[in-house]
């Protein structure tokens, strides 16, 4: 396949936009930061994933908003985890010392001390000495509302109509127009704190002097450190696994047990196109195959609060008769209306920026496999379900067996007309085939003969409709050729053998016309229109996915050189964005949740394949 074209942004706004991968993620489980490689944050939402921007520079560089520390003199970044948790440094190395920020959000309990999603940026000078600048720059609900700047009680205090920010720092803080700013100098040894706190609705300015900010940042280093003690992860990739590990935990929704799919809204998927999506929802399908991994792992934690969160928003003991909403707010909300902001250019000039997303009214059908997929795992490795869930999977089953053949939207939300695919029908055969193994193994009341008729139904349509004699693969969806890498479940989801004749002339073909030096497109929009402008990178997950059809097909040497040329992708931290441009580049809401997944499904499944 030709690889897509990028519309290259000028040079000026080239120096405008930090690049999507240089970038780190920090947050507290109910929201999350971007900080750039320039010590910048950029991207930050208040209260929660799908709040409001407070600091958007990553979608308008002028407008968004930004939160500005670094040397005020040239020099040289890194940037690295502190390690086995989500605490981020950005190192500054200048001519006559070496600073570092240490950014991170402290992790708390329930309590209304969670309300203050605090945020705290450490400088501290290592070597040397270090003149820094700050500029604290918020624009609140995307830009579109006004502010104001006051002093009190030793705050900077920033007032919006539905929000209000604190600012505390241990240095000389100015107000200039809207913003804050600072400029300090540090001597070797010497340390300053900046925190921002959310205030109002009962919580309390309150100060964050230097000694607090140390015993903050050990509390958070020692949280992370007892989580991911709880793996049970032991392979050859465990520093790229555990981060990913780490990065799905970021993106869980503590107060409900939701996930996002990615904690952005609206990174282009093409620089200069429209292919621009708001990913800060609880997708039934990525939050699904993001349990799986976590299971895989250890973490039955965050699978029973999965459960929770499907059992009190997406119909698990309502009796819902479907079809199933594809996604929901992290707070159950099943409205996520579109919009446009027209004021706002777009990360390197790419426009839309959306909020919201009309894909929720989409039917897709696969989601019912992934979905009962899940439920069927924490079954196995979790707790047993309970007759109230039991009773639920009956009837979603049930609407299974008579609507798996309807056309529909399918995994990639096309906005064009409907069809009937391929990955859809593979996956109401998952969401039947695995309800049977529960009620197999848990001797639980099913409709076993219906049940097992409408299973093997599909399964004949799929070997019959589903497979080109012409092509020697499976395609995408009935009535054409074009091929697909959602089809790369197939023997993922046990439905073929890896080994099958059929699916490893499938998997060649695969091979040629959809991957480029280990990276897999999902298809050709020229070849099967998506209702869309314009092309797209490669899809991070589809490339995991490929390793591990390679891995259990016995290709085990290709499926190892695939994996770690796949590694090489990641950004500086190990993390993922959506897709990869044909230069390299991370593009996408990033980091997302379906790419860390894969990543870890790939890594364990080629540990094992190795021995």
């Amino acid at each position: 396949m030709t690889a897509a074209v990028s519309l290259r942004p000028s040079k000026a706004d080239a120096l405008r936009y930090t690049p999507i991968a240089e970038h780190g993620l920090i947050g507290d489980m109910r929201t999350a930061a971007l900080v750039g490689t320039n010590g910048t944050i950029d991207w930050y939402c208040c209260t929660r994933f799908d709040a409001p921007s407070v600091f958007a520079a990553i979608l308008d560089a002028d407008r968004g908003g930004a939160f500005e520390l670094a040397p005020d003199v040239p020099a040289r970044t890194k940037q690295f985890y502190f390690p086995d948790t989500n605490i981020l440094i950005t190192r500054f190395f200048a001519d006559h010392g070496v600073g570092e920020v240490q950014d991170f959000m402290p992790i708390v309990d329930d309590s209304h001390e969670a309300d203050r999603h605090r945020l705290i940026r450490r400088v501290l000078c290592v070597r040397g000495a270090v003149p820094f600048t700050a500029r604290v720059a918020p624009r609140f609900d995307y830009g579109r509302k006004t502010h104001t700047v006051s002093m009190r009680h030793g705050q900077t205090v920033f007032d919006s109509a539905d929000l209000s920010l604190a600012l505390t720092s241990s240095v000389p803080v100015e107000i200039d127009g809207p913003d804050a700013t600072s400029s300090f100098l540090l001597g070797e040894g010497e340390s300053a704190v900046f925190a921002l706190d959310r205030i109002g609705g009962g919580v309390e300015p309150r100060s964050c002097p230097l000694t607090e900010a140390e015993d903050l940042f050990g509390a958070t280093v020692r949280y992370w450190r007892t989580w991911l003690s709880h793996s049970r992860y032991r392979g050859r990739w465990r520093e790229m696994v555990h981060r990913s590990a780490l990065t799905l935990k970021l993106l869980t929704y503590a107060p409900t047990g939701a996930i996002v799919a990615a904690p952005t809204t609206s990174l282009p998927e093409q620089v200069g196109g429209e292919r621009n999506w708001d990913y800060r929802y609880a997708w039934v399908r990525d939050a699904a195959f993001c349990i799986y991994a976590l299971l895989r792992l250890g973490f039955t934690d965050e699978a029973k609060a999965f459960v929770h969160f499907l059992s009190e928003n997406v119909g698990l003991n309502d009796g819902s008769d479907g079809p199933l909403q594809i996604m929901y707010g992290i707070d159950g909300r099943s409205e996520l209306p579109e919009e446009e902001l027209l004021h706002w250019e777009g990360h390197l000039g790419s426009s839309p920026v959306r909020i919201g997303n009309e894909a929720v009214h989409q039917l897709q059908l696969d989601i019912y496999g992934a979905l009962i997929d899940s439920l069927y795992l924490y079954d196995k490795w979790g707790e047993p379900l309970h007759s109230g869930h039991w009773a639920t999977v009956g009837t979603l089953v049930n609407w299974v067996c008579e609507h798996w053949d309807q056309p529909d939207e399918g995994i990639w939300e096309t906005r064009s007309k409907s069809q009937r695919f391929l990955y859809s029908q593979l996956m109401c055969w998952v969401a039947i085939e695995r309800a049977i193994r529960i009620a197999t193994h848990r001797g639980l009341p099913a409709d076993m003969p219906r049940w097992a008729h409408a299973r093997d139904a599909i399964y004949q349509r799929i070997m019959e409709s589903g497979w080109s004699s012409r092509r020697k693969a499976f395609v995408q969806h009935e009535g054409d050729e074009v091929l697909d890498a959602s089809v790369l479940m197939m023997p993922l989801a046990k439905f073929i053998s890896p080994t099958d004749p059929k699916w490893l002339s499938t998997l060649d073909a695969l091979g040629e016309e959809l991957v480029s030096d280990s990276l897999v497109y999902r298809y050709d929009p020229r070849r099967s229109p998506d209702g869309l402008r314009g092309e797209e990178g490669t899809f991070s997950i589809c490339s995991f996915w490929y390793v591990e059809a390679l891995s259990r097909a016995g290709r085990v040497d290709e499926a190892r050189l695939a994996f770690e040329k796949m590694l090489t992708y990641g950004n500086h931290l190990g993390l993922y964005a959506e897709e990869i441009g044909h230069t390299g580049e991370q593009i996408g809401n990033f980091p997302q949740a379906f790419t860390h997944l894969g990543l870890i499904s790939a890594a364990f499944n080629l540990d094992r394949a190795l021995g």
